[in-house]
């Protein structure tokens, strides 16, 4: 590891003090060296409050001339909710800025790095950038795809059940799974559900097992069949509920008087079309979202190629083949048309092992 990258590798690390706290912006670090010694860091720890390079350049009074700033996404060159961060950085005498990854937002793409180069200071990029990108998958997943960061949640048995033959799946998995599930959600934008997980097990889908903030609930719901008087309406956390326009009118009417916001899209075989649920959400704020659904709603993640990681609790229990299989069909055919993923990640919670894999 060269100097570059030791110092860079710091700076990441600083930008996880933003997790959790920042979205839908991007944990961002920033470390200011000079002469081979760090004078400063700073981080993006609050949604609409200072950027890293300034958090960072505070704690030295702006002061910083001939030093190296190191940071882990492009300095932005715009009005938004802050000021430029080009602008500080330019005026504290910095002479070269190290950053990990170009920021892919179409307003900031190379124009900070641009700003900075026609300001007589040395820019180099690509430091670190893959791991730089890997912290903010989702920030960049719905920046370059208009979608958000989709992770699907399976608990199921040894041989692949989510439930025996009559429904009942409350408890395959011990309690330290069920406690990393509740983390999870504390750390997504919004869960997601069908209305048959609705209907079978009247879930409030919100961070009880842990300290956390309670994800947007959202409810895939084609005729708007969800009961007003679901358990979900008894958390004050948002609601959404998505359903093919046109239809239930009465019934939408009755969810938004519980509190609900409804969304009416557009129908795709007899279904809502799933793209067109994701593509909302970004607009909202929702860059990172958990499927908790049942294994149709899976199962049509998985088919329409919408699922960027997969998380599989696995119990030590065998239900049988009678029970209810974590998937139905896929279409597949031959071994070579399965859905192969990577970066597999294993970890022990109690009895249960936990698989964390990325769709390749």
């Amino acid at each position: 590891m060269n100097s570059d990258e030791f110092w860079m590798s710091r700076a990441l690390k600083v930008a996880l003090k933003g997790f959790g706290k920042v979205g839908p912006n991007p944990m961002v670090g920033a470390i200011i060296v000079k002469d081979g010694k760090l004078l400063s860091s700073g981080a993006h720890v609050k949604f609409g409050g200072p950027h890293a390079e300034i958090n960072a350049l505070k704690k030295i009074q702006f002061q910083a001339k001939g030093a190296s700033l190191y940071v882990t996404l492009e300095p932005c060159n715009h009005y938004g909710k802050t000021p430029p961060c080009t602008n500080a950085i330019i005026q504290s005498g910095i002479s070269r800025v190290v950053s990990a990854t170009m920021d892919p937002n179409p307003i900031v793409s190379g124009r900070g790095y641009a700003r900075l180069r026609n300001a007589g200071i040395e820019v180099i990029d690509g430091i670190l950038c893959e791991k730089a990108v890997e912290l903010n998958t989702a920030y960049f997943k719905h920046l370059l795809s208009g979608l958000p960061y989709t992770i699907l949640k399976i608990a199921q048995s040894l041989d692949g059940k989510i439930a025996t033959s009559t429904g009942q799946s409350q408890w395959i998995t011990g309690e330290l799974s069920r406690r990393f599930v509740h983390q999870v959600r504390s750390e997504v934008d919004a869960v997601i559900v069908g209305i048959g997980t609705v209907l079978q097990d009247d879930p409030l889908l919100n961070v009880r097992l842990v300290k956390g903030q309670n994800p947007i609930r959202i409810i895939l719901d084609s005729r708007f069949r969800t009961p007003p008087t679901a358990k979900l309406f008894q958390i004050p956390s948002p609601i959404i509920v998505m359903g093919i326009a046109g239809e239930g009118v009465d019934r939408q009417l009755k969810l938004k008087q519980a509190g609900a916001e409804v969304i009416e899209l557009p129908k795709a075989d007899e279904h809502l079309s799933l793209f067109d649920a994701l593509r909302v959400l970004p607009r909202r704020g929702i860059n990172r979202i958990l499927v908790e659904g049942g294994r149709k709603i899976a199962t049509e993640f998985l088919k329409k190629k919408l699922v960027d990681e997969l998380i599989v609790a696995i119990a030590p229990k065998i239900i049988g083949e009678d029970g209810i299989s974590s998937f139905s069909s896929l279409g597949i055919t031959h071994v070579d048309e399965a859905i192969h993923f990577k970066h597999l990640h294993i970890e022990r919670f109690g009895n249960d092992i936990h698989l964390r894999l990325q769709v390749q």
